[in-house]
């Protein structure tokens, strides 16, 4: 997976590697930090867009985001998209859940997915939060989730 800054500049470090040096830089100079990760996508014809981003909060003192994208030819119903945004936030919150814990940085998933039972993407939010919540991670969903429907948004869309 090809990951990169919001400027668009290629990190070029494994993201584990790259997002740990972020988390010293950041306490070094002082900030506290707070992680979120979310994903979104976008359907374009027969192709499914997804971007993945890994947002660091510095209290009090804006962000910065790390940004992966994806293009996929499967598929996908609704809820099916909805859980495997999950899942791929999941997996990148998995992957860093030891540094966070190292660095004792607090870290949330967020999902696109809609609380109100008006929206389609609410029938996906039980699966979801017990995955999430199973997987031991504090969870967020709209309109909360930011991570993934405001910055993931801004970068599919």
């Amino acid at each position: 997976m090809r990951w990169r800054t919001f400027k668009g500049d290629t990190i070029t470090l494994p993201i584990k590697s790259a997002v740990e040096q972020a988390i010293v830089r950041e306490t070094n100079a002082g900030y506290k930090l707070k992680v979120c990760i979310g994903t979104d996508s976008q359907v374009h014809g027969a192709n499914t867009d997804f971007a993945t981003v890994i947002v660091f909060l510095r209290e009090k003192h804006g962000g910065f985001m790390f940004i992966q994208n994806d293009r996929t030819s499967h598929p996908y119903s609704l809820k099916e998209r909805m859980l495997v945004e999950v899942a791929r936030s999941i997996e990148i919150a998995y992957e860093l859940c030891d540094l966070f814990n190292k660095y004792d940085v607090d870290m949330e998933v967020h999902a696109d997915i809609n609380t109100n039972p008006q929206f389609k993407s609410n029938e996906a939010l039980r699966e979801a939060t017990g995955y999430i919540l199973g997987m031991g991670f504090a969870f967020k969903a709209k309109p909360e989730a930011f991570a993934s429907s405001s910055c993931a948004d801004k970068v599919i869309n």
